[in-house]
């Protein structure tokens, strides 16, 4: 049984006869004699021992049940016990605060000295055990059940509990705020991954790393583990913290939580552990007195601890999971088993917590706009989350618009490349949990594809279609702050904009991939080797990429030709025909409000004529648009004629002979 504050107060007894014993202390009968003897005496009838206590306890002496709990929970010893409930006293008694301002001096605030504890629990001030228990590696400073306030000689230095553990000593189990504005509601999901956490912590693990890339649910496998373990759970989203937020306290400050409480704890976005700077904090975590799983979206660091933890690799949750759990969230209506918005729903690459966010904003919509609760509204409020999802900051750009298919003008077999690669990554959990087929050694299961054509050809707008398609933001990656002129620096920004993708469950998206992704040439100088160090890093690097990715360039003689095995799909998007010119002329002209019934735009002439691609097309028909209201009157062909000369001279072009056609109006 821990000590009582009956204990404490026939210490704090003897320790005043002690100095009422000496030469030229203060005695009994002068006033500060008399004070510290009435703070005593009052204590003393205030806390009795457990055999003297009336039927009726008072509720201030229930703390007694919560300091026997926290010496177990945290393997206290017996002075470790009296220290904390020396510090604890001036918490619940001012009797107590008075007796130590007397006894320490006005400056110790009404808390006890270091000196004065170590007297009290019988342990010399000099000796290496008084130094042990109160250093920053005994259990009371490590777990920060005690502070030490003061920045004088040890022994002047204050005992003082932290606010939380006062509180809780006292009965309040309401978690600080810098707590409780990270904590998330999380629901259990027993899988077999669940099963085999659960008994690794019942064999005593105290930390368990879960790589949990997006659409896994490492949250919830977590959650059910430790449900299993018989322990509740306390999950908080490190992502989360403020700015100014010290990593190092939060992550400590949790961990006591979770042991006040008596929780396994849930540390999702995890992935700020492994970085360099931090990997002491690993380290503090393998001591934890609960269990504690970390979930992140990169795998272990070696490097980060001196001891490995449980690690488990969580896969994404399969189609027919996320489609069932669409189901659960919106309910399941007759047919919707056949319902296609109901499989596209099932196909974006969600994790459980953001299918409940998707679908209680649905909800949301439904009764807002008094509508049917459906997949329409359900991949609407899908797109507000994906929307509102960080996407990865500089150096990537988020892509704005929405697009789909029918945006797009390509040839069959383009336009069948394009389907296909959505297709892929609908399905592509459901092809990996049959197995490492993407193959072993490193082999991550990403998607990468290349779109090859001359500009304007559609290359950017068809990568804005695939990652809107699959729900995922599209990145595109800034090259002009990604390259760097030090050695090193470039390799160090690529990887964490690939990092930042795979966290983000974003779309990667290359752009002018050539100047990054180029042939290795032959070493002549440094910045030869160099040069071709980094596109090894990236050859390596594109392989263990858990996303989608799409490299887009003009020249594809260009990219090493090691890239080629390595990518999924080569899409080309060859300069538009006649045909294909006239479709992107409707498709086009189709966004302008109101056209000239007197002057009709001759498309047939226009795509024979003009041999532009559809980036040049869109140019001159918003050049068009301008015009027309502008001159506020319908465009009509003489805009068209006047637009298309102005862009052939911007492309240092010469027009084709015979222009303008015969039906232009000028």
């Amino acid at each position: 049984m821990a000590p009582s504050l009956a204990q404490l107060t026939d210490a704090l007894e003897n320790a005043a006869k002690r100095r009422f014993a000496v030469a030229g202390e203060p005695g009994p009968d002068t006033e500060r004699g008399r004070r510290l003897s009435a703070a005593i005496e009052a204590m003393r009838h205030d806390h009795v021992y457990p055999a003297e206590q009336p039927e009726h306890r008072a509720d201030g002496d229930h703390h007694d049940e919560r300091v026997d709990v926290i010496t177990a929970v945290f393997g206290l010893d017996e002075l470790e016990a009296q220290l904390l409930v020396t510090a604890l006293a001036p918490e619940m008694d001012a009797s107590a605060a008075d007796a130590f301002t007397l006894l320490g001096g006005d400056w110790t605030s009404g808390r006890a000295t270091v000196a004065l504890a170590l007297e009290m629990c019988g342990v010399p001030t000099g000796s290496a055990t008084g130094r042990t228990l109160l250093s920053t590696s005994g259990r009371l400073l490590r777990h920060r059940l005690v502070l030490l306030s003061g920045d004088g000689p040890f022994l002047r230095r204050c005992l003082r509990l932290p606010d939380r553990v006062s509180g809780h000593l006292l009965g309040d189990d309401m978690p600080e705020l810098s707590i409780r504005r990270l904590l998330t509601p999380v629901t259990g999901l027993r899988t077999a991954h669940s099963d085999e956490l659960a008994r690794a912590v019942a064999a005593g693990a105290p930390l368990s790393w879960l790589h949990s890339p997006p659409g896994a649910p490492g949250a919830e496998v977590a959650a059910a583990a430790l449900e299993a373990a018989g322990l509740d759970v306390l999950a908080a989203d490190l992502s989360r913290r403020p700015p100014h937020a010290v990593l190092a306290d939060i992550v400590a400050e949790l961990g006591r939580e979770g042991a006040l409480q008596a929780s396994g704890v849930v540390m999702l976005g995890a992935d700020v552990l492994a970085e360099p700077e931090h990997h002491w904090i690993a380290d503090r975590l393998l001591e934890s007195v609960v269990p504690i799983v970390a979930v992140a979206r990169r795998p272990w660091d070696a490097r980060a601890a001196r001891r490995l933890p449980y690690l488990a690799d969580i896969p994404p949750l399969t189609h027919h999971g996320r489609s069932a759990l669409w189901s659960q969230r919106l309910g399941a209506p007759a047919g919707s088993d056949d319902d296609p918005q109901r499989h596209e729903l099932a196909a974006l690459r969600l994790d459980p917590s953001q299918i409940a966010m998707a679908a209680d904003q649905a909800h949301l919509l439904a009764a807002v706009r008094d509508e049917a609760l459906g997949s329409e509204l359900a991949r609407e409020a899908t797109r507000r989350l994906v929307s509102g999802t960080p996407a990865v900051p500089a150096p990537a750009v988020a892509a704005p618009a929405r697009t789909s298919l029918h945006d797009i003008v390509l040839p069959p077999d383009a336009q069948g490349e394009l389907e296909r690669l959505i297709a892929w990554g609908r399905h592509r959990e459901d092809v990996l949990t049959q197995g490492p087929v993407q193959g072993k050694g490193g082999k991550a299961g990403g998607i990468v594809a290349m779109f090859s054509g001359g500009p304007g050809t559609g290359k950017t707008l068809a990568a804005h279609v695939v990652a809107d398609a699959l729900g995922l933001e599209l990145c595109q990656v800034d090259l002009s702050s990604v390259v760097d002129k030090y050695i090193g620096e470039t390799e160090k920004n690529l990887e964490r904009v690939f990092q930042q993708a795979e966290a983000q469950n974003a779309l990667l998206f290359f752009d002018e991939a050539d100047a990054v992704f180029g042939n290795r040439s032959q070493v002549r100088d440094a910045r030869d080797r160099y040069a071709n160090t980094e596109v090894s890093y990236l050859l390596q690097r594109m392989e263990q990429f858990h996303g989608i990715a799409v490299l887009a360039t003009n020249l594809r003689g260009n990219i090493d030709s090691a890239f080629s095995r390595r990518l999924h799909f080569v899409v080309h998007f060859p300069d538009p025909d006649a045909s294909t010119r006239r479709h992107l002329w409707v498709r086009h002209l189709d966004h302008i409000a109101a056209l000239d019934e007197a002057d009709p735009v001759d498309l047939t002439g226009l795509s024979e004529a003009l041999e532009v691609s559809g980036g040049d097309i869109r140019n001159i028909v918003l050049s068009v648009a301008y015009d027309s209201i502008i001159e506020q009157v319908p465009a009509g062909m003489r805009h068209v004629v006047l637009a298309a000369e102005r862009e052939y001279r911007k492309l240092g072009r010469r027009l084709p002979d015979g222009w303008p056609p015969a039906s232009a109006a000028r």
